[in-house]
């Protein structure tokens, strides 16, 4: 099943199948200055209006538009 990281569980690992941005190099370009690229990890620490997320020990508030990029 495929799902974007805005279905994410709370706390749970996910590994990053796939970045999805439909042609946008900006978006896809700032994922990757994250450390947010297929088969990295990545865990939802918090959701509220925005979704905090751990990549690498570093962690980054990204909005729903980003999140529904991050294939999981």
């Amino acid at each position: 099943m495929i799902m974007n990281l805005n279905d994410a569980k709370l706390g749970t690992e996910y590994v990053i199948k796939k970045i999805d941005t439909d042609g946008d190099e900006e978006m896809e370009s700032f994922l990757f200055t994250l450390g947010c690229y297929s088969g990295e990890n990545i865990t939802v620490v918090d959701k509220k209006k925005n979704l905090v997320v751990s990549i690498k020990d570093a962690r980054y508030n990204i909005d729903p538009e980003l999140a529904a990029a991050i294939e999981i």
